[in-house]
């Protein structure tokens, strides 16, 4: 007799880890004060052969809003104003509500934001996030002694640990350290979120690349989906750049967790059965991996079901 049982989804064991949190994770008080539902450490892996790419279906994910801010961190700059200008108001409330704080003004995103368009100081005084993570990626500090007192210096000019991760899969692709991270002890305090998609290393088998991310912290609900996008972006760009193809990502969540307002979130789409597999191409290949252009990425066969609003925890 044939066997007519369905192939699993890719998205059923991101479904099946939301199912286990809302009805089995610990119940915590966060950082936030809003309140998880939290287990430690889990891991997902997803084809990128033949062109898939891990969208989630049970919702619509606006990936462009994801590849906007992945080319923004590539540029290593850390104000919100370039996201601002593309329509992209995901990191726009911790610099919102640092404002508010600081100056007691109910001003409204809005309001906020076309002030950080029109007015270029208040852009430099509220719009930078500090340090974080396009910081660390291409101009991680670098320090000179400076005489013979035991002083030093930062010099101009950073380690781009991008540039050196192409030529390291370019020149040495069975390494074990294709590695690079945005958590920087010494700079954690003057980021405005310090990072939760913090590592990521890059392996080389025959001429297939995959590549892996450690997130320390991940709010499963919202902020997974554009997690798991940018990881298999990235990985995508660096296997073109580097004449490689691209298998593989792999996903390691530290504290994954979901908020109790997002109940109806977790409700809603634990309801819904994923379908269907979009792919996911480059249009063209840029000299370098800082070259790329939102107009040089194209999904076809994405059919999502309805987007799932929910608040973000500041």
């Amino acid at each position: 007799m044939p066997d007519n049982t369905p192939l699993p989804h890719y998205e059923d064991q991101y479904l099946d880890l939301m199912r286990r949190i809302w009805t089995q994770g610990d119940e915590r008080v966060d950082r936030t004060g809003v309140g998880t539902r939290s287990v430690f450490g889990a891991t997902m892996r997803f084809s990128l052969a033949d062109d898939a790419i891990p969208l989630l279906t049970t919702k619509r994910v606006y990936w462009k809003v994801a590849a906007r801010e992945m080319l923004w961190f590539l540029t290593g700059n850390t104000n919100i104003k370039p996201l601002v200008e593309q329509g992209v108001h995901i990191w726009t409330d911790w610099p919102l509500d640092r404002y508010r704080r600081e100056t007691g003004e109910e001003i409204s995103r809005d309001a906020f934001e076309a002030r950080i368009l029109a007015e270029e100081d208040f852009a430099k005084a509220w719009g930078d996030l500090g340090p974080v993570y396009g910081a660390q990626w291409v101009n991680w500090p670098r320090y000179v002694a400076l005489g013979d007192e035991g002083h030093y210096v930062r010099t101009e000019h950073g380690i781009n640990q991008i540039a050196e991760l192409v030529k390291s899969l370019t020149t040495n692709p069975g390494s074990r350290r294709h590695i690079f991270t945005g958590w920087n002890v010494a700079e954690l305090d003057g980021m405005a979120l310090p990072p939760c998609h913090m590592t990521y290393q890059f392996h080389v088998a025959g001429n297939k690349l995959s590549g892996l991310l450690f997130q320390r912290s991940c709010d499963l609900g919202l902020g997974f989906a554009f997690n798991i996008f940018g990881l298999s972006l990235l990985t995508r760009m660096l296997a073109q750049q580097c004449n490689l193809e691209a298998h593989e990502v792999v996903w390691n969540g530290g504290d994954v967790h979901l908020y109790l307002n997002h109940e109806s979130l977790v409700e809603e789409q634990l309801a819904r059965t994923p379908q269907g597999a979009p792919k996911f191409r480059i249009k063209r290949k840029p000299d370098s991996i800082f070259d790329y252009k939102i107009e040089d990425f194209e999904v076809e066969d994405y059919q999502p079901q309805a987007p799932i609003s929910a608040p973000v925890a500041v």
